[in-house]
């Protein structure tokens, strides 16, 4: 196999800047991994654009920092909208440009990669934030098909890239996010809080979650504590009154944004996580908390099942009272909680970031043959 030397990467780490969310930590992660197998010749630098936060200068260790004082929103605009600057431009000479969402970074030269985490713009544009609503539903399909790779983060997102954004599938690699470093608690708490982690938008279904919960309050008088984990949005309002009702009061609160450490923190006191997302491209919450020994209820949707399989309950989003059986089943049943714990720990193992950024290196040596051909024909 043809396999090229001395190849200097652009990962757009604008993502993981600040408040790393799902796409944050896995690009995040996922240079970290990458940086331990480079070659002596290759460079990795790590993009970021803003006009008021810095990229620090060892955000990942090993990478080189670049670090341009432009506005996030206009250069997007221009990336998105006139394909313009190029990034080298901005970052000097690059062989592979890898933006971490469906739509180019423009280049002169360099071999363009884009990452597809899901394509829940298309179905609901009125539940994403404006610049998505404004570029990705009409251009993804477009950029998706131009790229000389695209990476998808699950088998279902690969799916989805092929069969609705039409990408050929030898353009198309799975990497997949991997566990964290995290030691496995040896006991599930039964009256830990049930936990959500994620970002407060509608796709991720909160209001149902909040309705099941209420189903086992008045049920059960003995139920643990719901906390909700995760910076809010311009459409969280609903959920952050309905967790703030007077039913709920003094049994359901929302913590906000939560750093990787009291993220941990907050697993390792959980009695179960339930992540009733109407769409997931993967589900990384559900993969950390399997990591832990945290028993988990995931919706039957998008990419959870991949990743749950057999090691948690997976339920019907949408109807609350399924939600509410399934929590008050591991609330009345120590040993089908240690079950769900045990299974998680075995099926985490399987996700490594060393085998995503393997996958990787070998998605960038066909974009840069497709590139070499493309520029010879």
């Amino acid at each position: 196999m043809l396999r090229f030397a001395d190849v200097r990467i652009l990962f757009d780490y604008r993502p993981a800047l600040r408040q790393r969310t799902g796409v944050g930590e896995y690009v995040h992660q996922l240079a970290t991994a990458l940086v331990s197998q480079l070659g002596p010749g290759d460079d990795l630098t790590v993009f970021s654009s803003s006009w008021k936060d810095r990229l620090a200068k060892d955000a990942v260790t090993g990478a080189h920092p670049v670090d341009a004082r432009v506005p996030v929103r206009l250069l997007n605009l221009a990336w998105h909208r006139l394909s313009w600057p190029p990034v080298e431009l901005l970052a000097g000479h690059q062989d592979i440009a890898h933006a971490f969402h469906p739509l180019l970074i423009p280049a002169r030269s360099a071999a363009q990669v884009v990452t597809i985490n899901d394509l829940y713009f298309l179905d609901r544009p009125e539940d994403t934030q404006r610049e998505i609503r404004r570029d990705y539903r009409n251009l993804a399909s477009a950029h998706a098909r131009r790229a000389d790779h695209v990476i998808a983060i699950s088998e279902y997102t690969a799916g989805l890239a092929a069969n609705r954004l039409e990408v050929p599938s030898d353009r198309i690699t799975v990497c997949r996010p991997g566990a964290p470093k995290w030691t496995p608690r040896q006991n599930a708490p039964s009256t830990g809080p049930i936990l959500f982690i994620g970002t407060l938008e509608p796709r991720k279904n909160l209001d149902t979650l909040v309705r099941a919960y209420a189903r086992v309050l008045a049920s059960r008088s003995d139920a643990p504590p719901l906390v909700v984990a995760g910076r809010t949005t311009d459409q969280s309002a609903f959920v952050l009154r309905a967790l703030s009702a007077p039913d709920m009061k003094g049994r359901a609160r929302h913590v906000g944004y939560v750093t990787d450490a009291e993220r941990e923190a907050l697993y390792r006191g959980a009695s179960m996580l339930v992540v009733p997302s109407l769409d997931e491209g993967f589900g990384m919450t559900a993969l950390e908390a399997m990591t832990i020994g945290v028993p988990v209820i995931a919706a039957n949707r998008g990419a959870l099942p991949e990743v749950v399989g057999d090691a948690g309950m997976l339920i019907e989003p949408l109807d609350d009272a399924a939600i509410a059986n399934a929590m008050q089943r591991l609330l009345d049943d120590p040993a089908r909680m240690r079950s769900c714990a045990d299974a998680g720990r075995r099926r985490a193992a399987s996700f490594t970031w060393s085998d995503s950024a393997t996958r990787l290196r070998g998605a960038y040596q066909s974009a840069l043959r497709r590139r070499r051909d493309r520029g010879s024909a």
